[in-house]
């Protein structure tokens, strides 16, 4: 592995100045590396960062990666890695106008890694040096306490999914100094909209008269103001005192939790082990965002390195080479999903959608299959739209919010399923539904969405932790709980109960299903099964688990 050419290196500051051209911001320092195939095999299990720790999982995954390529020769064009400077790595067999593309492609993967809110928490470290920092820790702790070491590295990556990224993000992104005080804050959010439920028309009243105070007195104006609340509710002081009680946040971030609260970890001979789960912590958070922003991220680096290399001069000759390397990547498959695809025909879209003002009531109101086809007020900069999306949203929001029927009917995009004919004993695949509130509800059910489980209490007597799974319609993947629950068995020192839940039975409808169409008469749609639900609760202790109906 090493630094690219000084030829190279030209070629990737000319696309950095094209690129800012047309809008994107980023650092002016950037590391490139020219690897090989067996570099890229033993950089992948380690997320592409050279200085991660090392663990025994990353050498098994290098061997299997290494067995994959002698059967199948591929690897990657290149990776970046979200870090100060940000670090790219490019096959070392890349032609310079492969490289005009791929810069392109790394230029945009680091304007939405620098300038996305998701990745806040990430833009003030330099990543890369604390993983050395943490590898060296890790190495040190090794050579004193042996295999220990890794069976809390095994422990800690069974929980790295139970942390409080959302909390951590709330932190980086709330502004230093409230422009209301916490009293205005829980009247105008809390008390009027949850406790007192009042129509908007009353809100808004409220509101203006609460800027009327402000605009006589000041921050006395805003005492007066209250002194009405009181005298109208006289139970918004109690409820307020309420509310302000601290809330623990910990129990949020079971992991946390375990860190502060574990009287096993917090003894003196066990304190080493706290630097092994906070680096596995601290790790499982800077990743966070990239797996919540994969369509984005990739959508939005393949939109750019399209866009800026058909402009592109060092093209000419190669518009053959780079139409077989672009579709390759950026080609919508009809089952399954492609994070390059969708994402960057989202973003060409939405583009359009917004140059045209279709984003407006306007639009929006309109019922007309034909009026709304040709709808174009010419009022919109679709170009700045995308960026703001690029800064504010997620993939769940992304989807969520852009993923409508207009979208679906252009690209011609379906939900297929397939069903077993019995008669030749082969799988027969078919369209199931075109319809964008399926399509969209099928993407957000393949997107990462890690259970919510927070703790609940710590028992007085026994000091067993138990632990709440906020059922959010899918079970939790029971292949997994026996081995969380050890982990955490082990990091708390004691006994650890979990309540989630479960299916408890699948009952299939009665009625018969209509014939697929083409198909043989006996090969009937799948039926859609209704399913009952049960909480239970899982018990770990004296490393036995045991499972019983709450």
């Amino acid at each position: 592995m090493q630094l690219i050419d000084q030829h190279a290196k030209r070629i990737m500051e000319g696309c950095k100045e094209r690129a800012r051209d047309a809008g994107l911001r980023f650092d002016d320092e950037s590391l490139e590396y020219v690897v090989t195939n067996r570099d890229l095999l033993e950089l992948s299990p380690k997320v592409m960062i050279p200085t991660m720790y090392d663990y025994w999982v990353h050498d098994v995954e290098v061997l299997q990666g290494k067995g994959r390529y002698e059967l199948y020769p591929n690897n990657p064009f290149e990776t970046v890695v979200n870090t100060r400077p940000a670090i790219s790595f490019y096959n070392d067999n890349n032609p310079d106008w492969l490289n005009v593309m791929i810069f392109y492609h790394v230029l945009g993967h680091i304007d939405f890694f620098q300038n996305n809110l998701f990745f806040r928490h990430t833009w003030d470290d330099d990543f890369t040096g604390q993983a050395l920092a943490d590898k060296r820790a890790i190495a040190r702790l090794r050579s004193e306490k042996g295999r220990w070491v890794d069976y809390v590295i095994e422990f800690a990556r069974s929980l790295d999914n139970l942390v409080d990224y959302h909390g951590l993000l709330a932190e980086r992104l709330r502004p230093s100094q409230d422009d209301f005080t916490p009293r205005v804050d829980y009247y105008f959010d809390v008390f009027l909209q949850d406790e007192k439920k009042v129509r908007i028309s009353d809100y808004v009243k409220e509101i203006e008269r609460f800027n009327e105070a402000r605009r006589r007195g000041g921050d006395a104006g805003e005492d007066e103001f209250f002194k009405g609340v009181q005298a109208r509710h006289p139970e918004f002081r109690a409820m307020f005192e309420k509310a302000r009680k601290p809330r623990d946040r910990a129990r949020r971030d079971v992991m946390r939790f375990v860190l502060e609260h574990s009287e096993f970890l917090n003894r003196e001979e066990n304190k080493w082990m706290k630097t092994v789960v906070e680096i596995v912590r601290n790790t499982s958070l800077y990743f966070q965002p990239q797996i919540r922003t994969k369509i984005m991220n990739e959508g939005w680096a393949s939109y750019w390195h399209e866009t800026l290399f058909m402009r592109d001069d060092r093209i000419a000759g190669h518009e053959v080479d780079f139409a077989r390397v672009n579709a390759a990547v950026t080609a919508m498959p009809r089952v399954g999903l492609n994070p390059y695809a969708l994402g960057m025909r989202l973003f060409y879209f939405i583009e359009e959608a917004a140059a045209k003002g279709r984003y407006s009531r306007r639009f929006l109101n309109l019922l007309d299959a034909d009026q709304r086809r040709r709808f174009d007020s010419g009022a919109g900069n679709g170009r700045e739209f995308i960026f703001r999306v690029r800064e504010n949203l997620n993939d769940f929001l992304f989807v969520n919010t852009f993923v409508e029927q207009d979208f679906t009917d252009k690209h011609d995009l379906f939900v297929a399923d397939r069903v077993l004919d019995e008669k030749r004993m082969v799988w027969r695949w078919y369209v199931k539904s075109r319809s964008a509130v399926d399509y969209r509800q099928m993407l957000l059910d393949q997107l990462y969405h890690p259970p919510l489980v927070t703790v609940e209490a710590v028992d007085a007597k026994d000091g067993a932790l138990s632990l709440q799974h906020a059922f959010e319609g899918k079970p939790l993947v029971t292949d997994y709980v026996h081995n969380t629950m050890l982990g955490l068995e082990f990091l708390w020192g004691g006994k650890v109960h979990l309540e989630t839940t479960e299916v408890k039975a699948i009952r299939k409808p009665d009625q018969k299903q209509p014939t697929l169409p083409g198909l043989a008469p006996t090969v009937e749609a799948p039926e859609e099964a209704e399913i009952q639900w049960q909480r239970v609760r899982y018990t770990m202790k004296d490393r036995k688990l045991s499972r019983g109906l709450v």
